[in-house]
């Protein structure tokens, strides 16, 4: 029983594994080294935040512009595409 489920979880780890990889490879890179809203340099308020809109990659430089961002995300990522 115990070797049944041991041999359940990691098929269901790598099939997620392998899910998440496929998924991030048909994400376009986020190549800015600038805030999708403010246009501050990343990193200049803390870690940069990134987030995946419609297969896009969105870099922010701090978690209020990510709100910002959700409020109207079309404005946004028309600048950056």
């Amino acid at each position: 029983m115990m070797k049944t489920t041991i041999t359940l979880l990691t098929t269901i780890f790598l099939a997620s594994c392998a899910a998440t990889a496929s998924s991030s490879a048909a994400t376009k890179p986020y190549t800015k080294s600038t805030c999708a809203v403010t246009d501050n340099k990343l990193g200049s308020m803390g870690s940069p935040v990134t987030k995946v809109y419609d297969g896009q990659e969105v870099k922010f430089c701090c978690k209020p512009c990510v709100a910002k961002f959700e409020k109207n995300p079309r404005k946004y990522l028309a600048k950056i595409r």
